[in-house]
């Protein structure tokens, strides 16, 4: 079946606003801009104030799910009414796991490469598929364990060609390799808040942006509230600003008012958070769970060929055989060979029951694989 207008251009806002997220993201960290005083010109490495960055393009996703409540509101369907009541506070636990592993993602990405930092989020497979069995007692087919198996293999890939990759003054292999190991860990707390999620938020049929939103509020007022205490606790190497402390964000704002374009590159990151969300919830409704899986992974080769076009990272033939042990990986988990099996035994198209649903229906994506 032929895609539609709309259709294409929800895919195409999906990939362009995902490959904008991380590549803003390093854009923002490549500016060397004086901060606040007589402070020498130095890197704008802010993570946490990144992160509060992309909270607040969470935050937004609330507005976008009001307004489409109130543009369908005249529709007679009954899922399209009001949702069923719950506790926003069910949304602090997930909130507080995405706050640490995001924040943690923003230090590793001023460590490491973009594309190693798209390619290695891929461990999250891992750490979800064992908490899920061991948390919601879920049983994994044969095809997801071999799954996780292989994405373990591709991890072990892209990390080789990372230590065997040319490195600058600006990325040093001890840099990298924490960084590198920094972005595993995150995935570790990003797979708690998925258990969480499914195992506390599901239940109550909340739609996706409006669990987006709830939790980037919660994340949005949270580290805003940190960011007191981090301008006063010494981070020695970890951190990237004059002071040594954990987050400068006065040093930040001097930065951005002596630098416009990194005021740029930070509204990139926010608005693509809100719209990729957006545009990944409306890929599983319109289309297919499977579509918006294929989407994110070109996104990393969009994300990978652009870091290469504008010299941000040396190019080493492994990562391209990482990414693919990545892909089959994830392909596998997600059972994206089902369809291909089908297709081969019964020499028809399969069908897809179950994998389009309503914009404002109940959902059962991830609520937020976005960071």
């Amino acid at each position: 079946m032929a895609w539609t207008r709309y259709q294409l251009f929800l895919a195409g806002l999906m990939l362009v606003t995902g490959s904008i997220n991380t590549l803003s993201a390093k854009w923002a960290d490549n500016f060397v801009a004086q901060g606040c005083g007589a402070s020498k010109e130095h890197s704008f490495q802010h993570p946490f104030l990144q992160a509060v960055g992309m909270f607040l393009g969470e935050f937004s996703c609330l507005a976008v799910f009001y307004l489409l409540r109130c543009r369908a509101a005249g529709q007679p369907d009954a899922s399209l009414g009001p949702q069923q009541p719950f506790n926003p506070l069910l949304f602090l636990p997930p909130a507080l796991c995405d706050m640490t592993g995001t924040s943690i993602m923003y230090v590793a990405l001023n460590m490491t490469s973009a594309s190693s930092f798209q390619m290695l989020r891929g461990a999250v497979i891992i750490f979800t598929g064992l908490f899920s069995v061991a948390f919601l007692g879920r049983r994994l087919a044969l095809s997801q364990w071999l799954g996780i198996l292989v994405t373990i293999a591709g991890l072990v890939v892209v990390g080789l060609a990372d230590l065997l990759s040319k490195h600058d003054d600006q990325h040093k292999l001890s840099e990298v390799i924490t960084g590198d190991l920094l972005i595993i860990m995150a995935q570790i707390i990003i797979s708690i808040q998925m258990v969480l999620e499914e195992k506390f938020v599901y239940k109550h049929n909340v739609h996706p942006l409006r669990a987006v939103g709830t939790e980037g509020l919660f994340g949005l007022v949270i580290l805003s509230l940190l960011l007191v205490p981090m301008y006063y606790i010494p981070a020695g190497s970890f951190s990237g600003n004059p002071r040594g402390v954990l987050e400068d964000a006065l040093d930040a704002f001097c930065q951005v008012g002596r630098q416009p374009l990194i005021a740029l590159a930070l509204l990139g990151n926010i608005s693509s958070i809100a719209f990729f969300n957006f545009a990944g919830i409306s890929v599983t409704k319109e289309l297919s769970a499977t579509t918006r899986m294929v989407l994110d992974s070109l996104r990393t080769v969009v994300i990978w060929a652009l870091s290469l076009a504008l010299g941000w990272e040396a190019f080493h033939p492994l990562q391209i055989l990482g990414f693919l042990i990545l892909l089959l990986g994830t392909a596998l988990y997600n059972g994206l060979h089902r369809p291909l099996l089908t297709r081969l035994s019964r020499g028809r198209p399969p069908a897809e029951e179950g994998e389009h649903e309503r914009l404002l229906g109940g959902s059962r994506t991830a609520i937020n694989d976005a960071s």
